[in-house]
């Protein structure tokens, strides 16, 4: 018996069809069944139904005589299931990677709730992807299972059967099956929620709701069909009368009911015109047949009500109307007021742009602004110490304005004091350039720092990579190199690429990486400090997982089931997750073994707490090489990734470290002790030596001296073998932990073997 029966019912739905089913067989806990249902469709879906059953015995396929509708069409696939417990999911919607293996994890984890409620995201076909707007009701904090009275917010969720996982035995005790018509998860959705003895939450996007332009039955369909509303709330409250039990929730499915006759009653391409007048007087029935005397009615919902109440359909409209004129007039004078604003601003720019220089000023920014770190932030902290005569400022936005140091001035953007500072300091730093409106003057050195050392194709490479250019204007990328005056370079691979990406006058700083000079500095009280602020377990092995963006791919994912890999690894690893800025969201749902620090302000002091890195791309390996710590590189999409954005060299020839391609792989690496072997070392040892030759501590006051002070006789750099920077809480200790790798149910693979 398998534990999943996926029920997929499917009526012209062909063009997502194939995709949606794959959505299902690809996913990574694989005992489940699928049930097609071919509800008689005049289109393709039944001859891709069949062909999928012929290629996957997992595959059942079920073909109605004649069109029933959604809720007939998951009764057929009901009436055949099998498995533990049932998961709907509608043809044109597909699950999200790794999603079955999350459910299964939850339900033990909950002790096999009745029912699991999880959540989706909605996506159009722009590629853009919106998570459900009330998923804070899925919360797993708290004790669970639980009852619905517990957690009442639960109704408030998206009426629809897709968003949940049934455990069969209960469906069928309750005998609970779909009604015919439109709105049938109603009736179906309160039922079972208000029935279950034992239910439990999973937040995380386990369903990728599409958004079509066109199609959608209830959105788009202009017809008497809306009117099938009345008859399935009819419905949900006869099941409440069966049940005197359940009479205490008569209020709230109450408002709930108002509420959706209120949204069909008001959606202009629904109803036919001539058909409204009928609708509101059976929705002013319907509310004098289920009102509950003396329930309150929340002020949000007093004028949905009066419009059900008392057919007040163009009154409401009227108010409305009137409504959105407020909005409107709202907008214009808020466009109006930031026109004034800006032209205020440009005015007093140009102003300060025609006062003296301060030759005592400095102003720092990186990362568009989100917080102060990377090599500017070095930088910054050189600056005071060995400049204390020039006063440093830092542009930052608002939210990140607690990261930067108390003895440096905050700039908000596009503020007076930010025109000011840009238009009078002296010297500007950057790992971007600053704002295109920007006027360099004469007087003024500009310090580009970059973000690392380049891996990926930048800059005037990109031109022959459109997928990852993304529009980027190159006769614009150049005026702002003509302003740089000083290109800081960490290795003779970083000053020849940048050279040649970014052409122009600058010098170039090949000083080392400004960013890396705590590796050398910091102690092992710093590490035991940064690794207990971040909760990491004693005599655990940390592994920082920091993946790089994916320019081929509309949507991010992790490509790592962290919580596979750690329940592989045994309970002596923990995972550092840090997401790419542009990922959109963590790469797991954090708990005791996967931490995220995605928004951890410094990704160096990441790199101190942890004991290891997997990356696959991400320029973090040159400055993690330098702190002499293993490197595990997982590149499964490699061909994708140098296809959609290039590699300046093949990391298969010159890695870091160990070489996983596939998740498999990595476990085995870190299960046998590869990860921190001989070969390993030596592998590290070579790409050290290729691209950390000036990582000694001293890279920021070096650039310092140089600009600020135009010495030429610099401090030494210290050699490769003669540096110590600080190790890792594993390799400091004797005996590092051991994994201990169960065996998985089910076939082996060759990884599993190794």
């Amino acid at each position: 018996m398998p534990r999943f029966s996926v029920i997929v019912p499917a009526h012209n739905v062909q063009a997502y069809l194939h995709a949606c089913l794959e959505s299902v067989l690809s996913q990574s806990h694989p005992d489940l069944e699928l049930i097609a249902v071919d509800d008689c469709s005049p289109d393709g879906c039944g001859a891709i139904i069949d062909e999928f059953a012929a290629r996957d015995p997992r595959v059942h396929a079920v073909h109605l005589p004649e069109n029933a509708g959604l809720g007939p069409a998951r009764n057929a696939g009901l009436a055949v299931a099998s498995g533990d417990y049932l998961v709907f999911l509608d043809g044109d919607d597909t699950l999200t990677p790794h999603a079955l293996r999350a459910i299964a994890d939850r339900l033990k984890e909950t002790g096999e709730p009745d029912v699991l409620v999880y959540d989706y995201a909605r996506t159009y076909w722009s590629g853009d992807t919106v998570r459900n707007q009330a998923s804070g009701q899925l919360t797993e904090q708290g004790p669970a299972p639980f009852r619905l009275e517990d957690r009442p917010g639960l109704l408030h969720l998206l009426t629809v059967a897709w968003n949940k996982a049934y455990r069969r035995e209960f469906v069928q005790e309750h005998g609970f099956v779909f009604p015919p018509g439109s709105y049938e998860d109603a009736p179906w959705t309160y039922p079972t929620l208000l029935a279950a003895e034992s239910i439990a939450t999973l937040d995380r996007v386990c369903v990728h709701y599409r958004q079509r332009r066109q199609g959608n039955i209830l959105s788009t369909t202009t017809s008497r069909s809306h009117f099938d509303v009345f008859e399935q709330y009819d419905r949900v409250f006869a099941y409440v009368t069966e049940h005197p039990e359940l009479a205490l929730w008569r209020p709230v499915l109450f408002r709930r009911m108002v509420d959706h006759l209120a949204k069909v009653c008001t959606h202009r391409d629904r109803l036919p015109r001539a058909a409204r007048a009928e609708f509101l007087r059976k929705a002013r029935a319907h509310y004098r047949r289920y009102r509950v005397p003396g329930s309150p009615v929340p002020l949000s919902a007093r004028l949905r009500h009066a419009l059900v109440r008392w057919s007040l359909h163009r009154t409401y409209h009227t108010l409305q109307s009137a409504s959105t004129l407020n909005r409107r007039t709202a907008k214009r004078t808020v466009k109006l007021l930031r026109a004034v604003r800006a032209f205020t601003l440009r005015l007093h720019y140009g102003i300060q742009l025609r006062l003296p220089l301060r030759a005592d000023r400095a102003v720092f920014a990186a990362h568009q602004g989100r917080g102060h770190g990377c090599h500017p932030g070095a930088l910054e902290e050189a600056f005071r110490a060995h400049a204390p005569h020039i006063r440093t400022a830092w542009i930052a936005l608002p939210e990140h304005h607690h990261a930067v140091p108390t003895g440096t001035r905050r700039l908000t953007p596009d503020t007076a004091a930010y025109w000011t500072a840009l238009a009078r300091s002296k010297y500007l730093v950057n790992n971007a350039d600053f704002d295109r409106r920007m006027r360099k003057r004469h007087g003024q050195v500009f310090v580009q720092t970059q973000h690392g050392t380049p891996l990926k194709h930048m800059g005037l490479d990109l031109q022959e990579r459109p997928a990852a250019a993304h529009d980027m204007d190159f006769e614009q990328l150049l005026v702002g190199v003509e302003q740089w005056d000083h290109v800081v370079s960490a290795n003779r691979h970083s000053t020849l690429t940048w050279e040649r990406v970014f052409p122009g006058t600058y010098t170039t700083l090949e000083y080392g990486s400004p960013r890396n000079d705590v590796f050398q500095k910091a102690t092992s009280a710093d590490v035991a400090r940064l690794r207990a602020s971040l909760g990491i377990p004693d005599d655990t092995v940390a592994i920082l997982y920091a993946p790089t963006h994916r320019d081929y791919r509309r949507t991010q994912r992790a490509d790592l089931d962290l919580e596979r890999v750690l329940r592989r690894l045994g309970p002596r690893f923990v995972v550092l997750a840090r997401a790419h800025f542009r990922h959109g969201g963590p790469l797991a749902a954090p708990d005791g073994r996967v931490v995220d620090v995605t928004g951890h302000p410094s990704v160096e002091s990441l790199c101190l707490a942890s004991d290891a890195l997997v990356t696959d791309y991400s320029s973090l390996m040159f400055d993690y090489a330098g702190l002499d710590r293993p490197i595990v590189i997982h590149a499964e999409d490699r061909e994708a990734y140098e296809a959609a954005r290039g590699t300046y060299f093949d990391l298969r020839a010159f890695p870091p470290g160990a070489l996983a391609r596939s998740e498999d792989e990595l476990i085995d690496i870190f299960a046998s002790g590869h990860w921190r072997g001989s070969r390993s070392t030596q592998l590290r040892a070579a790409f050290r030596e290729r691209f950390c030759p000036y990582d000694d501590g001293r890279a920021a006051e070096r650039v310092v001296r140089h600009v600020v002070f135009g010495e030429s006789d610099l401090p030494s750099v210290i050699p490769l073998e003669a540096r110590h920077p600080v190790p890792s809480t594993a390799a400091s200790r004797a005996h590092s932990p051991q994994a201990t790798v169960p065996q998985p149910a089910g076939p082996l693979t060759v990884a599993d073997r190794l």
